[in-house]
């Protein structure tokens, strides 16, 4: 982003890693001077392929003074521990979605932050490349006219069936509405605005899943949370989204988001990557797809930590705190089937101008 280099170290090196540890290899305004991971060895191996970067333990890399930023990369349930100690420390945090396991935990990152004259960043930051950001672009030009509703649907039939390891999506801070939620809701925000209410209602198929692959196939593991969540977000615009998150169903052919407008309807691509073809439907006409006009090209995850990093901070704790909040509320008006009006608000950032990768990725 052509600005001062920031030196970064990076907690927890899990699979997510991979993907970020690509992406800010390709820009020289981060630095990665050290990684911890509870995993010794993981952590020596990464950084023995980082030009100039150590192994350190989480309580070394928090307590190095010259790292000055944290990217926090560890289950849920650990997010806001990391988070807290970082910023105990005086350190900027970036950590992977949701900002925390409860808002309750996120609200006192986001105090513990403000205290300390610290700033706090989140993903998910998929919502900066060019497929979220050209439908918000379509949205602001007026192409759709007034926006009224909107619809977010993701169905799996549970992590269990893929993952060697899922028991963290089915305990707290698990569950599909915060495992795939903040890609769908944080997508909604940045296309409609913040939301002051939403209704909900949950249902749980079973209370046990059966891993099905890896070294623990077979085994069954205990579920804490609901696995099939639907609601209704009350945009402060007055327009109205409806939200479904599942781990009971198969499959699904509905477009991942429409939005609909008094003048026209979008179809938005899968806000779990960062590009995809957005299509239009204006009155009159039929659906025809929309040239990229706005977001970062051939973006990956950590282009919202180089993003916080450069000022501009589009993926902030702000939006991930309010829509942890989003998310949380459902559930919670899911459990006592009474609409629940939220606390916190978001401003939504500034729109992601058309960035070609060698402009982000300059040197």
């Amino acid at each position: 982003m052509g600005g001062a280099v920031t030196t970064l170290g990076i907690i927890g090196l899990g699979v997510i890693s991979g993907q970020y540890l690509e992406t800010l290899r390709r820009v020289s305004d981060v630095s990665i001077a050290a990684v911890a991971d509870l995993d010794a060895s993981r952590a020596e191996s990464v950084a023995a392929s980082i030009p100039g970067c150590r192994a350190l333990t989480n309580a070394e890399l928090l307590a190095d003074p010259e790292i000055r930023m944290v990217l926090n990369l560890t289950i849920p349930a650990a997010h806001a521990e990391v988070a807290l100690a970082a910023i105990a420390h005086g350190k900027d945090v970036f950590g992977e979605k949701p900002l925390a396991a409860t808002f309750e935990d996120a609200t006192r990152v986001i105090d513990a932050a403000t205290a300390a004259g610290v700033r706090v960043g989140s993903a998910p930051d998929t919502v900066l490349g060019t497929g979220v950001q050209t439908a918000r672009a379509v949205i602001d030009d007026g192409r759709i006219g007034q926006p009224v509703s909107a619809s977010a649907m993701w169905v799996s039939a549970g992590h269990e069936a893929w993952h060697p390891h899922p028991d963290f999506y089915y305990r707290r801070g698990g569950g599909p509405m915060l495992d795939m939620g903040p890609y769908y809701v944080t997508s909604l925000v940045q296309l409609l605005g913040p939301v002051d209410a939403v209704s909900g209602a949950a249902t749980r198929s079973r209370d046990e899943r059966v891993i099905a692959s890896g070294p623990r196939v077979g085994e069954r593991i205990g579920v804490e949370v609901d696995t099939h969540l639907t609601g209704i977000l009350h945009h402060t615009s007055g327009a109205l989204s409806t939200v479904t998150m599942s781990f009971d169903g198969v499959r699904s052919t509905a477009a991942p988001i429409e939005v609909h407008g008094v003048d026209g309807s979008l179809v938005v691509p899968d806000p779990n990557r960062f590009d995809g073809e957005v299509r239009l439907h204006a009155r009159g006409g039929g659906w025809q797809p929309v040239e990229p006009g706005a977001g970062y090209v051939d973006a990956g995850r950590g282009i919202g930590l180089i993003d916080f990093a450069s000022g501009a901070a589009r993926a902030s704790g702000a939006i991930g705190l309010h829509v942890l909040e989003i998310m949380s509320a459902l559930s919670a008006s899911a459990a006592s089937g009474r609409r629940e009006t939220l606390t916190t608000t978001a401003e939504r950032p500034t729109l992601v101008p058309l960035t070609p990768a060698e402009v982000w990725t300059a040197r």
